[in-house]
């Protein structure tokens, strides 16, 4: 939408200083063309419209199957040499180590790997690298000492631009599973699978690494079943990738859609012991969602890297003993409370320096003598959300600075930080479009800064103003029911390039109002005429909506967010996550 054309009721500065864009005319017209050749609610409709889906094709949208989405395995460069390989090292009783990033989908992607083998009959040794001391990826001493002692060393979710530490690895084959950006040369190993490398078609680019092994295991299932071989059953496994997806912020486009619906059927069986035991531990008492995955499971699987033992997670994910699981489930959660703190501190000295630089250039960065590595991504995303640009956080340490990038929408900030590592500016740096990582030298910091944000402003990331809070449409509170809003799940899941519809309720008069723990706001609103429904802001406190809403005054108010269900005693009801309002 244009500045000059009219705005959703109205509202050019919702009280988070955002103004509300609907949707466009064509994007009304296909949610009417919709209405008439469907069954489908209003409100469904108009998720579909804004995905582009057409009448014919909205039954198969709306059941996402995994047998009509997944890509053949082989259409990847490399996979039949790593499936066959991998397949090989299994017949031959080889030694076996998986090197894995210490995040979500680095965990679930050697959980994948460490659990099929074992339901093989064969075992396998787990390296997660202390990102603090050992830095993100496969590195030139543990690769060495890894191949000293294994046959095989299969990376998951790291090892496309490590060509040293390959090279290292004397004795051993390595196999790469990754989706980071590719460099112009791949490094020596036995197989390198990665949509994301450059000279694939980027057909499946929007893979996490866990998809990417997880075509290994079907390719390898497919060479199993030639051989007149049963593999394991790879449909329990897609709870792991489902996990993945979502917590990697993947697209939730394609095949991972159907990883996702799949994944969590599946979960919701609660077989897969290390997910129960997080989820008792993160209070979770109903069925899983996308929600669920991203900001209760996947934050307490990332604390051990970030803060506490890089293995936690991949070992609570592959484990199968109750006793284990339990025990890494509590120092997971403890590490995720510690973490939040930590935190905490970072997130404000960084906003203060961010916000006295200023949010009007390409980039906004900040940057701190001892803030913890394992923090910065998670406030360089606050960053973002706050200026809607991109934004680079880094602490220091002995002058040697680990950082952490997020971008926008529409600006690639993985390229630009390869290129500064390929011009000397950083120690080094990858990523892909959305998160990069970086290293820096205390005295290339302010070049390296100014050059990555004049690569930015060639993208327009210096264009953009506040970002606009996109509306789907109106909802009265008594169409609001719990049977809508299943309806409006089955076009989901939501999340990166798939966001959850966002419906607004005019003109609404707030009856409750309280402040909840130390930032969130509770309420409950209605027009007078029908239901009554309650809404919960997390957050409210760090922006004016808190203070405003709270002190309503009998004020009215259009307010804008995404409807959850909530369940209570076995009760179900919906309740609103209020993301913005503005004065009726």
């Amino acid at each position: 939408m244009k500045r000059g054309e009219v705005s959703f009721l109205g509202v050019e500065t919702s009280l988070t200083g955002r103004r509300w864009v609907g949707p466009g005319i064509e994007v009304e017209r296909a949610a009417e063309l919709l209405v008439q050749r469907t069954d489908l609610p209003q409100a469904v409709c108009q998720v579909l419209a804004r995905r582009g889906v057409d009448p014919l094709d909205a039954g198969a949208f709306l059941s996402p199957a995994l047998r009509d989405l997944l890509p053949d395995p082989r259409s990847l460069k490399d996979m039949e040499t790593a499936a066959r390989r991998f397949l090989a090292a299994l017949r031959s009783r080889q030694r076996i180590a998986i090197f894995a990033d210490y995040d979500v989908d680095g965990g679930s992607s050697a959980a994948l790997l460490l659990i099929w083998l074992r339901q093989m009959g064969h075992s396998a040794t787990l390296y997660v690298p202390d990102r603090i001391d050992e830095g993100y990826g496969p590195n030139d001493e543990a690769m060495a000492a890894l191949a000293g002692e294994h046959d095989l060393i299969v990376c998951v979710d790291c090892g496309t631009l490590s060509h040293g530490p390959i090279a290292a690895a004397k004795g051993a084959d390595v196999i790469v599973l990754d989706h980071h950006l590719g460099g112009e040369t791949l490094p020596d190993a036995c197989a390198v699978v990665n949509p994301n490398r450059q000279d694939e078609d980027g057909t499946s680019a929007h893979l996490c690494a866990a998809g990417v092994v997880f075509l290994m295991l079907v390719e390898t299932g497919r060479h199993l079943r030639e051989a007149g071989q049963q593999g394991p059953d790879l449909m329990a496994l897609l709870d792991l990738v489902a996990l993945a997806t979502v917590a990697d912020v993947a697209p939730l486009i394609g095949v991972n859609r159907a990883f996702v619906r799949q994944g969590l059927k599946v979960m919701a069986r609660r077989d897969r012991p290390g997910l129960c035991a997080l989820a008792d531990v993160a209070r979770m008492d109903t069925a899983p969602t996308a929600y669920h995955l991203g900001f209760l499971l996947g934050p307490r699987i990332n604390a051990g890297g970030r803060i506490g033992q890089a293995d936690l997670g991949a070992r609570l994910l592959a484990s199968d003993d109750a006793h284990e699981v339990a025990a890494l489930a509590e120092r997971l959660d403890t590490l995720n409370t510690e973490r939040r703190e930590i935190e905490a501190g970072v997130r404000a000295a960084a906003m203060a320096q961010a916000e006295a630089r200023g949010f009007d250039a390409p980039l906004v960065w900040a940057s701190g003598p001892g803030w913890h590595p394992g923090v910065v991504g998670i406030v360089a995303s606050r960053l973002k959300e706050a200026s809607n640009r991109p934004s680079i956080v880094i602490g220091f340490e002995d002058g040697i600075g680990k950082g952490s990038g997020r971008s926008v929408s529409g600006i690639d900030l993985g390229a630009p930080i390869q290129r500064l590592a390929a011009e000397g500016l950083l120690i080094k740096g990858g990523g892909h479009k959305m998160a990069a990582g970086l290293t820096v030298a205390e005295d290339k910091l302010e070049p390296a800064m100014t050059r990555l944000s004049a690569l930015l402003a060639k993208q327009g990331a210096h264009l953009a103003g506040p970002s606009d809070l996109n509306v789907t449409g109106l909802l009265m509170p008594g169409a609001a029911s719990v049977e809508l809003t299943e309806q409006i799940e089955q076009a989901g899941p939501f999340g990166a390039a798939a966001p959850a519809p966002r419906y607004v309720f005019a003109d609404m008069k707030i009856h409750f109002a309280k402040r909840v723990g130390d930032t969130h706001l509770k309420l409950s609103f209605g027009d007078g005429i029908s239901t009554k429904l309650e809404a919960i802001c997390f957050g409210a406190y760090d922006s004016p909506l808190g203070a405003a809403l709270e002190g309503h005054n009998g004020a009215r108010f259009h307010l804008a967010g995404r409807l959850d269900i909530n369940t209570w005693r076995g009760r179900q009801s919906v309740q609103l996550r209020l993301e913005d309002a503005a004065p009726a």
